[in-house]
């Protein structure tokens, strides 16, 4: 004895099989060849743009593979006195032991640690560090306060 929610599943299952059988007679009786092989080529010009006509031979560049640099290109380290910067804290936190430091020569926000500095610190101070590069971005070491001189008016 078949129950009335058996039958309506059972109808649905003939009618989603049926369908299914119609489309892929449709996609038989309307299937297009496939495109000749020129037709499905695509070219890069000399600027990387993807174009359907292929490159002038007359415009093609010897290219050495020396040359080709994969990645980022390795820096040359600085001058020792440009390796050392001056900057302002413009905030750090003691009890969590961080900060940043403005970079006046730049105006870039540079991050300290506790571990990083030399003399302490506080906002608005004068200090100048050095930057050592890390996963995460640049990071403040060797951070010392800078001593105003104040020259007596004579």
């Amino acid at each position: 004895m078949e129950t009335f929610s058996k039958k309506e599943k059972e109808k649905a299952r003939q009618k989603k099989r049926k369908d299914k059988e119609e489309k892929r007679e449709d996609r038989k009786a309307n299937a297009v060849k496939g495109l000749r092989l020129d037709d499905m080529l695509a070219y890069v010009d000399e600027n990387g743009n993807i174009s359907s006509t292929p490159p002038d031979p007359r415009k093609k560049k010897r290219i050495d593979q020396e040359d080709i640099q994969i990645g980022v290109a390795k820096q040359e380290p600085g001058e020792p006195q440009d390796l050392i910067r001056q900057g302002v804290v413009t905030f750090f936190n003691d009890s969590k032991g961080y900060g940043f430091i403005k970079d006046l020569q730049t105006q870039e926000s540079i991050f300290v640690h506790i571990n990083g500095l030399k003399d302490a610190i506080t906002e608005h101070d004068k200090v100048t560090f050095s930057v050592e590069m890390t996963p995460k971005g640049p990071n403040a070491v060797d951070v010392k306060k800078t001593v105003a001189v104040v020259l007596p008016v004579v």
